[in-house]
This record gives C-alpha cells, structure tokens and sequence, in this order.
C-alpha cells in the first residue's frame, strides 16, 4: 500500500462511494459510456496473444466483463469503491490508492470508468504494478480531459460571476503516458477515442453522466445548481440545439494499457519515435 498521507484529497471518498452506488443502482453498469469501455478493452485483450488465469475487475460494469472472462478460463475478483457493485458481485471493498492484495497476485488487471476519481493516481498505478506478475498486463479505460465542453460551457454561462466547480479534473493522454511510466510499468501506451454525442434533452446528458458515475465528488464545499440556474442552462442548451433540435456534445475516452516489468520485455522506444497503435503494441507484447 502507498503512503497517500501527504496527498491532497481532491475527491471526497465517501462522497465517491455514495456516488458510484446510485450510478449501479440506475444502470447496473450497462450504462452505454460504461459499456462502450468495457466492449473496447474485450476487443483489446482478444488481440494479445496469451493466456490469464487471475483477473482484477475494478469498476461498474464488472459484472458482465467478468462473466465474459470466466468463460475464458479465468479466476476473477471484483473489486471497487461501491458497495453496491461489491456485494452484488462478492468482491472487495476499497479505493484504487488503497487495494489490499498481496504483491504477485494477478496476472491481469482491467480498471473500467473509475481511475478519473482516485485521489492518489500515481500510487493506484503503483499498486496495480505491484499486484501483477512479472509480464502481466494492466488495461484501463476512463473518460478523458477536454471531455464535455458544451455542458461546461452551459455552466458558466448560467452562472455568471459565480462559477464553481462542477466537473471534476480529468487527465489527458499524455499524462496518463507519464504516469504509468513513473510508477515502473512497462512499455506504457495511451491512446484516446472521440465520441461525438447528440442530445435532444438536458436531462438525458446529466442522466447519462450520472449512470457513469460522473457527479460532482470534489471534497470540500460543493455548491449545488439552483433552479434559476438550471432554466438558465436549458436555455443555454436549447441555443445551442441545431435545426434538428439536439445539443452536440464530445466525451473523449483514454485507453490505457501497460506491462508488470519482466527482464524478456523488449526496451521501449525513444519518446516520440512511436509508429504503432494501441493495438499493435497489445498483439505483439502477448506474443511469449
């Protein structure tokens, strides 16, 4: 376990935990955001060229991915910070900056949706490389910076001189890169994916950022939207319609994937020298 003392709490914990309850609660993790992540990392592990036997699942839609695995001949342990996904599902109870297994304990970890709310990101990843084998393989999928910027947009506009904070802080592909790295996994690859979304309602983007468990879960003072700044948003979202009456909006998705070290790994390459893909970096790196 990493010593997350002297981190900053940027997200309130157990506001998180309440949060990703209701998420589960509305959708059960079928929710489609949730879902596009968990098709994209399935169709990213059938590319590698090997065999898992222990699986680590962190997030909503576990359920179904872990079905998916155990038909492939995998041990699967759920883990995550609801307790609505844990009981449901017998997993674990904890954080990502706080995961209580032993070192070596799993040769694949696959994290949907949730790495964007860790308080501590650089030492759930050191976790993540500490409970993987040598040469095993960790996968994740979150929604990305530069996500939103029209509801965002909308916000501010509706609130005038008193914007606040309403969105957490998310990170972008080249971070995620970085971060990996520091904390020592292997051949380190992100890549991000655009989703360009039609709304014909304001209620049907916050309900689909809510079945993902994107409320607001910064610590501190977190003021809410009153009524006469949500009419001034539905108008600010009605102006912003198109002829056919739908508000468009962008979530962008990183795919992150990276290896335990292992002294048969190839040496990564210079920075700025790549000319593959995710996938082709997945299919080749499975081939032992």
């Amino acid at each position: 376990m990493t010593d997350t003392v002297n981190v900053p709490e940027v997200f309130d914990r157990k506001r998180r935990r309440l949060v990703r309850d209701r998420a589960y609660a509305r959708a059960n993790g079928k929710d489609f955001l949730s879902q596009i992540m968990a098709d994209e990392i399935l169709g990213r592990l059938d590319l590698v060229k090997r065999t898992f036997q222990r699986a680590l699942i962190i997030g909503l839609p576990a359920d179904g991915l872990g079905r998916e695995l155990e038909t492939r001949g995998m041990k699967v342990v759920f883990a995550d910070s609801s307790v609505q996904v844990t009981k449901t599902m017998g997993g674990i109870l904890c954080d990502e900056d706080r995961l209580p297994f032993a070192d070596h304990s799993f040769d694949l970890i696959i994290n949907i949706g949730a790495l964007d709310t860790v308080n501590d990101l650089p030492g759930a990843l050191v976790l993540c490389r500490r409970i993987l084998v040598p040469d095993g393989l960790f996968l994740a999928a979150l929604i990305g910076a530069e996500s939103f910027p029209s509801l965002k947009s909308v916000i501010m506009e509706a609130e005038g001189d008193r914007v606040s904070s309403h969105i957490h802080p998310q990170i972008d592909v080249r971070t995620a890169g970085d971060l990996m790295a520091r904390a020592g996994l292997a051949l380190p690859v992100a890549d991000s994916d655009t989703l360009n979304l039609n709304y014909s309602s304001l209620d049907r983007l916050i309900s689909d950022i809510r079945d993902v468990g994107g409320s607001n879960i910064m610590s501190g003072i977190r003021p809410a939207i009153g009524r006469d700044i949500y009419n001034r948003m539905v108008l600010g979202f009605d102006a912003r319609a198109n002829t056919a009456g739908k508000f468009s909006e962008i979530v962008t998705i990183l795919y992150l994937c990276a290896w335990a070290p292992h002294p048969d790994q190839p040496r990564p390459a210079r920075r700025g020298s790549g000319q593959v893909s995710l996938k082709t970096t997945l299919s080749r790196s499975g081939e032992n």
